[in-house]
């Protein structure tokens, strides 16, 4: 049996052997460098301008680095396993230091933010955020750089439902299928019959169910199979532990609610208030997120979720004190991967030609041997 604990949360493929098997052969851009560019910035504002309006939302300043003692950082997965970059501001020769983080995403931070910008029920804030990530392994859709429309909409108790948070996913994939189409208009070079368009709607499907198709797959292989019959999906529920005794995938204890009892439409017991939209990418021919999102939790899910990963330590930090305190607002939010979201617009194999950052030597050469140019 393929080993599901080892595909909970490691991002990426692991190995330079086995993405030289992934990478397509016979790959050929259908846009040049400088139309790239051009195609890029005209679907970052297209999303912008139109996410904002869809979901009610002001752009804001965002920070790259945050206080340790704070709290704020993100770290991605329940297991520690991604720590952030860390350093010491000596500041006044030390009389009045700063230990900081660069931001791995700006999740907790964007809901303080709430109440530091006056948000209302109703109201949000989207950021252009820019994060490191250090432990991730760099492969064709994973950099150690990342770049998000990180959101986050104050919400009221009866929103805190399955409901309010299907009805916010289609909004953005509302606006993430205009997107499609608008820079398609602009640059007809996109329209080709070599790779399919983006669904006009999403599929929306519980983990459980996803589990219960395929008992046997880990996680990564669970979603591939899926996306064979539904080329886009939103799976609910990612952090609860499934019937098999391993959740969907980690997800950190003190942002979205995956504990919360939930109903599926047909009237199933279920868990979670949060999801994951995936996408098939019909050039690399694989599985490919485009955002996690989730209504956040409450001070008593918060509890719940603590004591489930053996984290109560954390209540004492800034950020879970004012959860506990009730001195930020309930929220909605999540993280849409800019450079994500462009490969699957403007059709690319690599997250390197939409996205400036770092990369091996052997994974540049592996990419040229296959026409794949990324950008330096």
């Amino acid at each position: 049996m393929p080993d599901k604990q080892a595909d909970l949360a490691g991002p990426g493929i692991g190995n330079y052997d086995d993405l030289a098997e992934v990478l397509p052969d016979g790959y050929r851009s259908l846009l040049d460098r400088k139309e790239t560019m051009q195609a890029l910035f005209a679907a970052k504002k297209y999303i912008e301008e139109n996410l904002a309006r869809e979901l009610n939302l002001m752009m804001v300043q965002v920070p790259l680095i945050v206080d340790v003692s704070s709290g704020v950082n993100d770290y991605l997965d329940r297991d520690g396993s991604r720590t952030p970059i860390q350093f010491h501001i000596s500041n006044d020769y030390d009389q009045h230091p700063v230990d900081a983080q660069v931001v791995q995403a700006a999740t907790k931070w964007k809901r303080v933010a709430l109440k530091q910008f006056g948000m209302e029920p109703g109201e949000g804030l989207l950021t252009d955020m820019k994060a490191v990530r250090k432990d991730y392994f760099l492969d064709h859709d994973h950099s150690a750089y990342v770049d998000q429309w990180d959101w986050e909409k104050a919400i009221t108790t009866n929103e805190r439902n399955l409901d309010y948070l299907t009805n916010t996913v289609k909004k953005i994939w509302s606006v993430v299928k205009g997107a499609e189409q608008h820079v398609m208009e602009l640059f007809p070079g996109l329209r080709t019959d070599r790779y399919p368009e983006l669904p006009d709607e999403l599929t929306f499907l519980h983990a459980e169910d996803i589990l219960g198709m395929y008992p046997d797959l880990p996680r990564k292989q669970r979603e591939t199979e899926v996306l064979q019959k539904f080329p886009g999906v939103f799976i609910y529920g990612i952090g609860w532990t499934l019937e098999d005794g391993y959740p969907h995938e980690m997800r950190a204890a003190d942002y979205d609610d995956w504990v919360t009892p939930t109903v599926s439409a047909d009237g199933r017991p279920m868990h979670g208030l949060n999801g994951d939209i995936l996408v098939w990418n019909p050039v690399t021919k694989r599985r490919h997120e485009l955002t996690s999102m989730g209504i956040r939790v409450t001070k008593e899910t918060l509890v719940k979720q603590l004591e489930i990963t053996g984290q109560m330590d954390f209540l004492s930090l800034p950020y879970h004190q004012a959860i506990m305190n009730d001195e930020i607002p309930l929220s909605i939010g999540g993280g849409i991967g800019q450079s994500r979201t462009y490969m699957v617009l403007l059709k690319k194999a690599h997250l390197g030609e939409v996205s400036v950052t770092v990369w091996p030597q052997i994974l540049k050469d592996l990419c040229a041997e296959r026409n794949i140019f990324v950008l330096e």
